[in-house]
């Protein structure tokens, strides 16, 4: 594995809700516009739930209206990237390069962001941290 975080599976089923560890350990996928992350506005960084790794801050989320928080860039060295050929179409996975958890799919489309990627990330997957306002 090489993961910085390894931990068993009994661990992150002990640890992890199970609509967690549905997404996070087994690829799942919450339902669109669902999310707690969807519609959030709030300044701050945006971490792993499983391992709180640092993920995306929040000056790079966008509203794609695709159902789920949308990233156009992550933060240095934080996103492993895997091909991925299931549902019937090739698409990128991005996973937790700390621990290995789930967090959705890369997609070339985020038109009119400075990367034109979209991250489409579950929700579910994140927790915020948010920073104070000065």
């Amino acid at each position: 594995m090489g993961y910085q975080v390894e931990k068993t599976d009994e661990e992150w089923r002990a640890e992890l809700s199970p609509e967690e560890y549905a997404v996070l350990r087994k690829a799942g996928t919450e339902r669109a516009f669902t999310g707690e992350y969807t519609d959030t506005e709030t300044t701050g960084v945006y971490r792993c739930k499983a391992c709180q790794a640092k993920l995306f801050e929040s000056d790079t989320k966008f509203h794609s209206g695709c159902g789920w928080p949308s990233f156009y860039q992550p933060m240095s060295d934080t996103i492993e990237y895997i091909e991925d050929t299931s549902a019937g179409m090739k698409r990128v996975e991005v996973r937790c390069a700390n621990c290995g958890s789930h967090l959705g799919h890369v997609f070339p489309d985020g038109y009119g962001t400075p990367t034109g990627d979209r991250y489409c990330i579950n929700s579910i997957s994140l927790t915020l941290e948010p920073v104070a306002e000065q």
